[in-house]
């Protein structure tokens, strides 16, 4: 199937890794011009070199953190002078710690504020008025299952994450007539370095520990990067051409609810 992308500009960010590394290989592989962005340099360098070796794709890398107004303002401004206005946006970020409502002062509240939703609000912002001239755009956020089931030691990410949703799903109603489709993505376990993270501490082998990791979800073991980034993919394409407003999970059955 031809996705319709072979030309488009897309960007994601926090692409050096994981997900949006994943996002970045797919989008490029299908003929997309592709702009990454992370905070480490040299991790970005990597990234950009292997999507270039293993797509011969354009790619345009630029350091860039998303939580800082001022980084993502300058971030969309190079990739508008390299490449043009981007087509697709893939707003990519990490999430707020794990942790309990007691252990959680004001600025960590307003760190998560500022990493999840308004990293989102300003990369549209910018991005917006672009495809607004073109009449076509794709913007995907990468959230989380906490959209749609809350996660116990989750506490930050089960109140911020919904709120970006319920601002995705609004704009959807706003930009379906311009043509430009607006979706959440929520992940589940996928194998990245977050869920990682608790292996040194959990005292057990990796295989036991992802065994661990997989006995609630009904495929019976994480996803890939690549295949979310194959969800992701055909939303930011012109196949999705009749999907937006939608948050979709990409768990393997893990999240149990109807909606």
């Amino acid at each position: 199937m031809d996705l319709g992308l072979k030309g488009k500009v897309a960007l994601v960010t926090a692409a050096s890794k994981g997900m949006g590394k994943a996002c970045a290989l797919a989008l490029a592989a299908e003929g997309a011009r592709v702009a990454i962005c992370a905070r480490n340099e040299a991790e970005l360098k990597t990234a950009a070199d292997e999507v270039r070796a293993r797509t011969k794709a354009d790619v345009l890398a630029v350091r860039a953190d998303v939580t800082k107004a001022d980084d993502v303002r300058a971030l969309v401004a190079q990739v508008k002078q390299g490449f043009g206005d981007p087509d697709v946006l893939i707003a990519n970020c990490g999430g707020p710690p794990r942790g309990f409502f007691d252990e959680f002062d004001d600025a960590a509240w307003h760190g998560a504020v500022e990493v999840s939703l308004m990293s989102t609000v300003r990369l549209i912002r910018e991005v917006l008025p672009g495809m607004r001239a073109k009449k076509w755009g794709r913007i995907l956020t990468i959230q989380s299952v906490s959209v749609k089931q809350p996660l116990e030691d989750l506490l930050l990410s089960n109140a911020v994450r919904p709120g970006v949703a319920g601002m995705m799903k609004t704009l959807a109603l706003q930009l379906g007539k311009e043509n430009i489709l607006v979706n959440t993505l929520c992940p589940g376990r996928i194998l990245t370095d977050r869920l990682l993270g608790g292996l040194k501490a959990s005292g057990l082998s990796k295989e036991e520990y992802l065994a661990r990791q997989s006995k609630d979800i009904p495929l019976g073991r994480p996803g890939t990067v690549e295949e979310f980034a194959n969800v992701a993919v055909f939303l930011a394409s012109e196949r999705a051409s009749y999907v937006t407003g939608v948050a979709v999970q990409v768990d393997g059955g893990l999240v149990r609810g109807l909606l």
